[in-house]
């Protein structure tokens, strides 16, 4: 895990299990791209739904990412499983660090993608950083 070059201090703190579909393939016969985003996505978005907190815009406040970026180490390619290890960094007063591991269900000692992105918890209405409620950071602190 270390090899990638993530942050010593991160922590795992949610593994989510998906299906490779047909349609997540591209002409050269892998997982688009692109798809290895929505993987990320949906493991994240699965972790934030253990928090018992909103994840829509109609919610007055909510999580947003600032950022995200994927380093590819091998092609996915259906039919099969995707693993998501969803990792977390240092917990900032509306910030949160969070890390990705992408492997076949199949082949779960190999590394296929890595990734990051950048969460901040956002006021929906002035659009600006709000600090984390304390629910959200007892929770996220829990799993320190």
């Amino acid at each position: 895990m270390k090899k990638e070059a993530f942050p010593e201090d991160i922590r795992l703190v949610h593994t989510e299990t998906m299906a490779m579909r047909w349609g997540d393939m591209d002409a050269m016969m892998h997982v688009n791209n692109t798809v290895y985003f929505r993987y990320m996505e949906q493991a994240r978005i699965g972790w934030i739904e253990t928090w018992g907190v909103g994840t829509t815009a109609m919610d007055a406040e909510g999580p947003v990412i600032a950022n995200a970026s994927c380093r590819f180490k091998r092609p996915l390619k259906y039919p099969g499983g995707v693993e998501v290890r969803v990792y977390a960094g240092r917990i900032g007063r509306s910030s949160l660090p969070t890390f990705y591991e992408m492997r076949r269900t199949d082949d779960p000692e190999t590394i296929y993608a890595t990734g990051d992105a950048l969460f901040v918890w956002l006021n929906n209405v002035t659009g600006k950083p709000a600090a984390f409620p304390d629910t959200v950071r007892r929770r996220l602190e829990a799993q320190a």
